[in-house]
């Protein structure tokens, strides 16, 4: 450590503002400032170094979905923006960052539908967005009050939600979960797991013979979208390469499959389309898998010339970020972004499948309108207990506030530039989801009684969106909290163009934690409370 650069006067004198988001009660809740001191801070340190800038930032965000379209058309229009507002206004959540699907995911409301439904048609001529547009029939589904509310018409709220304020970033991803079924070699949008197939489900892999006319179907949306009003930032080309055993829509790449696509097809043709800006993004799975894709494709620079960056998501574990596997691919390939594109509560009140050990906590309850749920270890996912699935350690029961905090806090420390959430809207039961797969969201809706749930994600997740904006850098941050167990105090830090320094704080404990922030040659005393994330603002 280089103690001259810590002895930096930054000429400090009170906080500008502390945020706090706890279990007791706290909601983006402001506290007292706090008053710096001279000198070096003793005991347990957590130290910001403004001098030492690392990754730009994208910012924070979450997900528009045909599900969370659904559940919000059962509000009055008014309710529904009142909503929307709390989502992309600056008043709210004010998210700058987001992700949507091309075509059928599983938080679709029916699933298995595509842009191109006809077969063999390699000119495109069927090629359609209506569906994402063409509203819920309330003679089909009982309580909608907007039959017009849809997925693209709820992209078209935010846009015009941010088009009102000074503060207009919103930059959305898009991922297709699957090729229309005739590009894939099993001609069907997955086929599910039985006794029949020994359990080998799959979302079967591109024929060779239509790599082009995807690459043709994805820039086909980006038109169709551009059309409508929306510009595209970043593009995927599958949700989940390694599949999901065939459970919703997917489709198969492996590293040199998916790297043969870009190269030959999807980057050259996105090149010469009206979309070069596009953002390109791999992978787009789990942490743990990214550094044998990145190997591949981003040290193949036929490849590498069309390529921004790596989408991550977080299922591999519960409690892990696997931060080290960020640390090695940055150090390998410091010139592409890492963005997270997708996690979320999965498996939400679902029966334990054969092959769990402990189905009564397997299957959670009572999370609705219940914040104790959300701050206390009372979720699981798919892995919990599971005899058959690998690592089932990484897997254990957990804090769902804690799960996102830290993930959060933890991947902006190790060079992430993104985080997205996935589904911003469910029903109160994690729905809809036409296959079973029922997540948690930041707010929760009854959609028979209209009652909204802000849950403490969401707070959460506006907290860190409020205070971790688009231009921010994020800077180094180096602890010295002898005597904490490491899981207890998270901690990572950014700075915006106008210097403004946001310190975010996890607390995993049920106890206060006392410590100094170092910033320069001053420090402030601060304590953070008991089960709670904490914002700390100073203005350099």
């Amino acid at each position: 450590m280089n103690n001259k650069t810590k002895e930096i006067s930054y000429h400090l004198s009170t906080t500008s503002e502390i945020l706090l988001t706890s279990e007791a009660g706290a909601k983006v809740s402001p506290q007292p400032n706090l008053t710096f001191q001279q000198g070096k801070a003793q005991g347990k340190v957590i130290t910001i170094r403004p001098d030492i800038i690392k990754q730009n930032i994208l910012g924070i965000g979450t997900s528009f979905t045909e599900s969370s379209a659904f559940v919000l058309a059962h509000l009055s229009k008014e309710k529904r923006a009142e909503v929307m507002e709390n989502i992309y206004g600056e008043k709210g959540a004010n998210f700058s960052i987001a992700r949507t699907h091309i075509g059928a995911t599983d938080f679709a409301v029916d699933g298995k539908y595509s842009y191109a439904p006809v077969k063999d048609d390699v000119a495109l001529s069927s090629f359609s967005i209506a569906v994402d547009q063409d509203g819920f029939k309330q003679q089909d589904h009982a309580g909608i009050k907007d039959e017009q509310f849809d997925l693209l018409p709820m992209i078209k709220q935010a846009y015009e939600i941010k088009s009102k304020q000074s503060d207009k970033d919103l930059r959305i991803v898009a991922s297709a979960w699957t090729a229309p079924p005739w590009m894939k070699d099993i001609e069907d949008y997955y086929i599910k797991p039985t006794a029949k197939n020994n359990h080998q489900g799959t979302g079967g892999e591109l024929k060779q013979q239509y790599r082009a006319t995807y690459a043709d179907y994805l820039i086909k949306y980006l038109d169709a979208y551009k059309k409508e009003g929306i510009d595209i930032w970043g593009l995927t080309p599958v949700n989940e390469p390694h599949g999901n055993s065939g459970q919703w829509e997917s489709m198969h790449f492996t590293p040199k499959t998916q790297s043969a696509f870009i190269k030959d097809h999807l980057g050259p043709k996105l090149k010469v389309s009206a979309h070069e800006q596009v953002k390109l993004l791999i992978y787009d799975q789990n942490r743990d898998e990214m550094e044998h894709w990145t190997d591949e494709i981003l040290a193949d620079k036929e490849t590498a010339q069309y390529v921004y960056g790596t989408a991550v998501h977080w299922y591999e574990s519960t409690n892990k970020v696997n931060e080290e596997v960020f640390d090695r691919v940055h150090n390998k390939f410091p010139e592409f972004s890492i963005i997270h594109t997708e996690g979320t509560i999965d498996d939400l009140g679902k029966d334990a499948p054969e092959g769990i050990l402990d189905p009564i906590r397997f299957k959670e309850s009572n999370w609705f309108n219940n914040d104790n749920f959300w701050w206390n270890e009372n979720a699981t996912d798919w892995a919990y207990t599971a005899t058959w699935a690998p690592k089932p350690e990484e897997h254990p029961i957990y804090t769902p506030v804690h799960r996102y905090a830290r993930n959060i806090i933890v991947s902006l420390d190790h060079w992430l530039e993104g985080w997205i959430d996935w589904n911003i809207v469910l029903d109160s039961n994690g729905g809809p989801n036409h296959v079973g797969n029922f997540c948690g969201a930041p707010i929760m809706i009854d959609t028979e009684t209209g009652e909204v749930y802000y849950t403490p994600i969401y707070h959460v997740l506006a907290q860190f969106s409020r205070t971790i904006r688009p231009g921010d850098k994020a800077l180094q941050v180096e602890t010295q909290l002898a005597g904490l167990d490491s899981d207890a105090l998270h901690a990572s830090a950014a700075m915006s163009k106008s210097n403004l320094v946001s310190t975010q704080l996890l607390n995993t404990t049920k106890a206060a934690i006392n410590f100094s922030l170092q910033i320069g040659d001053q420090f402030v005393e601060v304590s953070i409370p008991a089960n709670s994330v904490q914002t700390i603002q100073a203005q350099l």
